[in-house]
């Protein structure tokens, strides 16, 4: 749909910023698809191919949503479980601002660790895409939106 350009903030969020320079480096996000699309909340992907497969990963990471970043629109940051500590690959923008996904205390929050600098207009064309639950997902564009390339600017 086009693309969209992140500034990422490693003096903020070292280990989010080092675990998704090492995924796009790897070529993980190539093929995955925003396979979650909620208008007024977030887009997220990273994580599943078209057909809904999950993509293997790295360890997790810790936490670092007590960084002083805050969940406003447009801030990338990392998708997790319920388990605070369980980030691997897949991220999320934000497309308002998400005040509860701010960290309250050491181990709650969504650790932001960069802002999408260009292209917001495609994010915005992505979050009103059509969507449907394909079982055990919801939320799922009826059309895959696919990640076709990540590459690393200077």
């Amino acid at each position: 749909m086009g693309d969209i350009v992140f500034e990422l903030y490693p003096d903020k969020a070292p280990q989010s910023v080092e675990n998704f320079l090492q995924y796009v480096r790897e070529h993980q996000y190539e093929g995955t698809v925003f396979h979650r699309v909620i208008d007024g909340f977030m887009i997220q992907g990273g994580g599943f191919t078209a057909d809904l497969r999950e993509k293997s990963t790295r360890a997790p990471i810790p936490l670092e949503a007590a960084n002083g970043l805050r969940n406003e629109r447009g801030t990338l940051a990392m998708a997790r479980t319920s388990n605070p500590h369980s980030a691997t690959a897949q991220f999320f923008i934000n497309v308002r601002d998400n005040e509860a996904l701010n960290a309250k205390g050491a181990a709650d929050g969504y650790a932001v660790f960069g802002r999408v600098i260009a292209g917001m207009d495609v994010v915005d064309s992505i979050r009103t895409v059509p969507t449907a639950s394909r079982s055990p997902y919801h939320n799922v564009p009826v059309t895959p939106v696919v990640i076709n390339t990540a590459t690393l600017e200077k």
